[in-house]
């Protein structure tokens, strides 16, 4: 599958210069100091002082846990423990997914029973060549740390990966051919990560019941991310020989998705691109509605920020003949401004307004979908207008802008030390 991401995680959508290869594959846990890291998890988590790094595809999150003014705005102490064994364990059933080395009679049963795995002390799998098989090899360490969380926890973890289980087997052995299969596949591994993990904030009492309960609105939080992704990596997928976009569209364009690829066919792939784009846009209303739920600042922080770069990427993509030619990203300084911003749902109404609007000048009068991109515009604005009728259930202070931009330049200094500190490590252990 490769595009399924720790779907609150906010860098996706940008890129630091990162090695392609983690000791861990998955997350890593290493002292504020940026010492070495090690690679069993177990002890790691109990070192909830230091730095954390939630490693996904290369891409990292870095949270600074020992500065106390920030401790309460960077990351959510009750749940946190669940939420990076829920990260593990996804990450550990994604590898397996991943893994084409595996047959599919063993594949399968094991995708369906991955969940069981979680409560079977010596469970491992060791014979996995995919780059992210640590969390495989270390599965013991991982279920372990699952069985100390408390059992509500447990239960929405085993429930989650059960669901995406069974997805992932689904759609194994057939491609996405229809919008609804297309929805379908991202619910099973975007939408169903949203859900889970809205049910912990609920389940920690961060957060109102509602948040976990209303599924619908979870799921677009998922669905918006996935689809970014899957439209923004065409042509890497491509070239790895993986097809996300969906048939029904892109039939309409071209014989084969990958003659999109061919500047003959230009005109007709950012037609193409353009409608998968105003379907991802559908989403844009629920993202709203359920930021504006959220009371606690650090699970505004963490749900919105990849939220907004989602939307960012989204404007650099549509109408861009470079997605068809390279890699489309937004810049580094822009991706730090809209961490900066997007601490109320306020603040992030109007970026989204900023980047919908971007979109609205470029819709070509000639674009088949631009009656249908219009309108979705036209009903973001409609929340997203200052003013508009959306409840919000925080307004912060300055402090909190603060706090912010205190972040994202520790973030940007520790990544810089971690990067040439991290190759040294990778390099040295295959030495």
């Amino acid at each position: 599958m490769g595009k399924a991401h720790l779907f609150f995680s906010p860098l996706p959508y940008f890129t630091f210069s990162f090695p392609n290869k983690l000791p861990s594959g998955s997350a890593l846990w290493v002292q504020l100091s940026a010492g070495p890291a090690c690679r069993v998890v177990s002890s790691l988590l109990r070192e909830l002082t230091g730095l954390t790094l939630l490693c996904g595809y290369s891409q990292l999150f870095v949270l600074p846990h020992r500065h106390s003014q920030l401790k309460d705005y960077c990351f959510f102490s009750p749940p946190r423990h669940a939420v990076c064994i829920f990260y593990l364990v996804l990450r550990a059933l994604d590898t397996v997914e991943d893994d084409m080395s595996i047959p599919l009679d063993v594949k399968v049963p094991m995708l369906h029973e991955f969940h069981s795995y979680l409560y079977q002390p010596d469970w491992k799998y060791t014979e996995s060549k995919e780059k992210d098989r640590q969390v495989l090899e270390d599965f013991p360490t991982i279920s372990m740390e699952f069985r100390n969380l408390s059992k509500v926890y447990q239960d929405v973890i085993s429930d989650i990966c059960h669901k995406m289980g069974v997805g992932m087997a689904e759609f194994l052995e057939k491609k996405v051919d229809s919008q609804h299969e297309w929805d379908k596949y991202c619910h099973y591994v975007a939408g169903l990560v949203g859900i889970g993990l809205s049910r912990l904030f609920s389940a920690s009492e961060l957060e109102d019941s509602i948040v976990g309960q209303d599924t619908d609105l979870a799921n677009s939080m998922g669905l918006f991310l996935q689809k970014t992704n899957i439209i923004r990596d065409y042509l890497e997928d491509q070239m790895e020989g993986r097809e996300f976009w969906p048939r029904e569209v892109w039939s309409r364009y071209a014989k084969k998705l990958s003659d999109l690829a061919k500047p003959e066919n230009i005109d007709g792939a950012v037609q193409c691109l353009n409608e998968l784009i105003t379907n991802a846009l559908h989403h844009v209303p629920d993202v709203l509605t359920y930021l504006s739920r959220l009371k606690n600042q650090s699970v505004f922080n963490f749900c919105a920020i990849p939220q907004v770069m989602a939307i960012a990427t989204l404007a650099a993509c549509y109408n861009n003949q470079q997605v068809f030619r390279g890699v489309v990203k937004i810049r580094k300084g822009q991706a730090v401004t809209l961490m900066m911003d997007a601490t109320n749902i306020q603040a992030v109404k109007a970026i989204m307004y900023q980047y919908v609007e971007e979109i609205y000048q470029k819709i070509p009068s000639t674009d088949p979908s631009s009656n249908k991109t219009q309108q979705v515009i036209s009903s973001i604005r409609a929340v997203s207008l200052p003013g508009s009728p959306m409840a919000s259930r925080h307004h912060y202070s300055p402090i909190y802008l603060s706090c912010a931009m205190l972040l994202a330049a520790l973030s940007w200094q520790y990544l810089s030390t971690l990067s040439k500190a991290t190759e040294e490590y990778v390099q040295a252990g295959e030495n």
